[in-house]
This record gives C-alpha cells, sequence and structure tokens, in this order.
C-alpha cells in the first residue's frame, strides 16, 4: 500500500473516531448482539458481514447498511455511533459492512466497483442485503444505506447503482458518485480528494445512469453532509454532490428551502421544503473531516423514527453471534494535502480574444463561498491566465481551490495552477474559494482576465 493511502486512511481513522466516539451514548439495556454472518452469498472483495437485529423488530422492518470508514470496521460503527441505539427504539435492521483489504477502504475507484453488477465491493454488500430479506419480512420500500467518509463514497455508489433498492442514504463527508474513479488500479483519487473535480450537473448526472443503463425509474433521495474546513476531502465536493442528485432528479440546483438548524449549519432542500426532500444538504461552518455523524437527523431524513414496534419476528436461520472488537486503532495525526500552483502567469489574452466570468454566491451567517466559472469566449486558447476582482468590503478568503489567491481581501488576484492554466476556445473553468464576511454578501463588480475585461454573466 503506497505511503499516500497509509496516511489517508491514518488520517480518516483518527477524525472518524473522534467524531463517531463523540456520538457515543449509552442506550437502554438490551439483549440484543451484533452478529457476524457468514457464507451470506456472492462476495467477489472477501467482506465481512455483521448484522443488528433489535430485541423488538418492527412488522415490516426497514433495512439500513451502514458502512465504515478508512481503517475501521462494522463493529467499530455499531459500537461508534447511534445507529443500533436508534434500531432498537424504531425496530428496523442494521447491516455493518467490514473491508478485509489491507488499506480496510471501500472500492469506490475500480472501473468493477462502478458498474452495477460489475463486481468487487457494492456485489458483496448487495448480497448481504439480499441475505436479511431472505430471512426478514423487510420492507422492500424502507432500505436505506449511509456512511461516513470512504463509507460516504460508498453510499453514493451503492444508491448510483442500485435505484431500484436503495430509498434513500446519508452521506457523511463523501464525495459524488464516480469521482474517485480511476484505472491504474490506485484507491485513491488526489484530484478528486483535493476539490479539484469540477463537471456540470449533466455530467455528473450522466455518469451515474452510464452506470445502471436503460434504469428509467425513481432515484434515491439523497442527504449531504460536509464540512467547510474539510482538509482531507475537500469541501467542493459537497456541491458536486448536491449538482449530481439535484440533476438525478431533474431538480434546479435553486434551493427549495434554506434554514439553519444549529448554529454555524445551512441547510438547503431541493424540489420540496419539507423532510422528506429528494435532496436535503448540510453545510457545516468550520467544520473539519472530523464531523459529528448526527444518526437521529439521518433516520428522520430515511422515515424511519416510527412509533416503537410491538411484534418480534424471528429469521428462518439465525447467524452466529460474534464478538465485537474491544479496541480500536489510536488516532494519527491528519496530513495536509494541497495542489502544486505554478508561476504567475505573464502572457496577455491574444487578440481577439474574449472572456466571460459567472459567479455564484452562497451565504450563511458570517461565512460564503463562492463559485467563479471563467470562460474563453475568444478564437484562441488562452495558455497561463491571472483573474482579478475586487471583493466587497468586510470579505475575506480563508481558503480556496482551483487557483492561488492573494492577497485574501480588497483587489485580488486569482492564478491558475498547475493543472488548468490552459483554456481552450468557447471551454471553461471552474475555481472557487470559501470567505468570512461581515454581513455584505455581494459579487465582486467587475474582472479582468490577463487585464482584459471579461462580461459578467
Amino acid at each position: 500500500m503506497s505511503k499516500t493511502i497509509r496516511l489517508w486512511c491514518a488520517a480518516l481513522a483518527a477524525v472518524a473516531l473522534t467524531a463517531l466516539a463523540a456520538l457515543s451514548v449509552p442506550g437502554p439495556a438490551s439483549a440484543a448482539t451484533l452478529t457476524e454472518v457468514t457464507n451470506f452469498g456472492t462476495n467477489p472483495s472477501n467482506l465481512r458481514m455483521h448484522l443488528y437485529v433489535p430485541d423488538r423488530v418492527a412488522p415490516r422492518p426497514g433495512l439500513l447498511v451502514v458502512v465504515h470508514y478508512c481503517t475501521g470496521s462494522g463493529p467499530a460503527m455499531h459500537t461508534g455511533t447511534q445507529f443500533a441505539s436508534l434500531a432498537d427504539q424504531y425496530g428496523y435492521l442494521v447491516v455493518y459492512p467490514s473491508v478485509t483489504r489491507s488499506s480496510r477502504c471501500f472500492d469506490v475507484s475500480s472501473p468493477q466497483a462502478l458498474r452495477r453488477g460489475g463486481g468487487s465491493d457494492p456485489v458483496g454488500i448487495m448480497s448481504m442485503v439480499d441475505y436479511v430479506r431472505a430471512r426478514y419480512p423487510v420492507d422492500p420500500a424502507r432500505i436505506f444505506a449511509t456512511g461516513t467518509s470512504s463509507g460516504a463514497m460508498m453510499t453514493n455508489v451503492l444508491l448510483g447503482l442500485y435505484p431500484d433498492v436503495f430509498a434513500a442514504g446519508a452521506a457523511f463527508a463523501g464525495v459524488p458518485f464516480g469521482c474517485f474513479a480511476t484505472t491504474n488500479g490506485s484507491e485513491w483519487n488526489s484530484e478528486c480528494a483535493n476539490g479539484q473535480v469540477i463537471r456540470t450537473p449533466q455530467q455528473w448526472g450522466d455518469l451515474v445512469r452510464n452506470a445502471y443503463p436503460g434504469y428509467t425509474g425513481p432515484r434515491p433521495r439523497m442527504q449531504i453532509w460536509h464540512g467547510t474546513n474539510d482538509d482531507t476531502l475537500r469541501y467542493p465536493n459537497f456541491g458536486e454532490q448536491v449538482k449530481q442528485w439535484t440533476n438525478l432528479h431533474g431538480l434546479s440546483q435553486t434551493p427549495t428551502f434554506t434554514d439553519s438548524p444549529q448554529s454555524g449549519y445551512t441547510r438547503t432542500r431541493y424540489g420540496s421544503s419539507g423532510g422528506n426532500a429528494p435532496v436535503e444538504a448540510i453545510s457545516m461552518q468550520g467544520v473539519t473531516h472530523n464531523l459529528p455523524v448526527d444518526a437521529a437527523q439521518a433516520v428522520r431524513f430515511f422515515g424511519l423514527n416510527s412509533p416503537t414496534p410491538t411484534s418480534s419476528p424471528t429469521p428462518t436461520s439465525s447467524p452466529t453471534p460474534s464478538p465485537s472488537p474491544t479496541s480500536s486503532p489510536g488516532p494519527t495525526p491528519s496530513p495536509t494535502v494541497t495542489p502544486t500552483s505554478t508561476p504567475p502567469p505573464s502572457p496577455t489574452l491574444p487578440p481577439g480574444t474574449g472572456c466571460r466570468v459567472g459567479y455564484t454566491v452562497n451565504a450563511w451567517n458570517t461565512g460564503l463561498t463562492a463559485s467563479v466559472t471563467i470562460t474563453n469566449t475568444g478564437p484562441t486558447s488562452v495558455n497561463g491566465w491571472s483573474l482579478a476582482f475586487t471583493l466587497p468590503g468586510g470579505q475575506s478568503i480563508t481558503n480556496g481551490w482551483n487557483a492561488t489567491y492573494s492577497p485574501t481581501s480588497g483587489a485580488v488576484t486569482a492564478r491558475n495552477v498547475s493543472y488548468n492554466g490552459t483554456i481552450a476556445p468557447n471551454a471553461s473553468t471552474t475555481i472557487g474559494f470559501q470567505a468570512n464576511h461581515s454581513g455584505n454578501t455581494a459579487s465582486p463588480t467587475s474582472f479582468t482576465l490577463n487585464g482584459n475585461p471579461c462580461s459578467i454573466g
């Protein structure tokens, strides 16, 4: 396993363990235990399966697949989150898959994992779902997936590949379906992790549609959580997931509803203002990759928070219990990963070259994010660029992506990084940044590209 992946795994383990431990709350006494199931069906990547059945199961129980972070395990998610204690309350069943490969990260990168029925981890997880459905009276309309970090990525993959199985998902600090794709066998995609994979909503949606050609049925609802200061799977992945899932539902990028469920959180809903909106996205101001996993809000979004069940159906065959691990790996300092930048460009735009800038702001309390799309409207390529603009008073950039920014307030210049210095005719590149503000969330009034004025719109 490469040094990059080892560092990434260590970082994800540290933040995930901290976040999960913070939400581990003792529940009422219960005789129910986590059990390991073996020989559960087709399992091309040798996953392990653990199943939690509460003492009282609903007459038509829901089924929740809870997917762990890198270096984690199903038992660690069982003990470190509240999904099992909520199952005690509401009577649904919980499946916890575990990776056995050395990285303990789920495969969300390989061509096999990103094609329906293609193999690898998604096929093994679907075997777990089928196993439970064959033995319990699971409501087929109430099957869900959730996870954190690597598990959040897998949540996107499962919902993309099996829209006819999963009704909804909740992804805590993940990336869009297909964003982590590689073709060289690597489990790690630095460009995606750094928030540098920017696509249109249609392109993101097509990635999912092409993974299951011919499917025309409904798409699962999706709940997306991300911290603005995530330095492992950077914050632009939040907006790219919103693009993907709103496109799959045929929705506008404009929220139907916006509120702040708690201090520093901005919640947007798309397609509906209610709690069962097709897409719900929660941006967490100032939160790192070490984000809290709010199991209760995920269960609420799924609709699994029904009254306490009154019956206890039993399976046709019982899995054999196995003990949960007694310890978890300790935290390791997180690495810092930053894109490589190039020196400031010196050329001016070729004669006859024009430019257009699109600028979109998403603001909350004292913070905002800005997405800036630069389009070359001229007949020749731009090779090396700098975009100059003046931030309104009170705004100060705290971090950015796909460009270097200097200074952080006032008259700012954004310069290309190594991978986006060329803009072909009629092509675009998108950059962005996060900023603090003192109440003024207005946009800059003018932009120049290599000293040449750009149109806005």
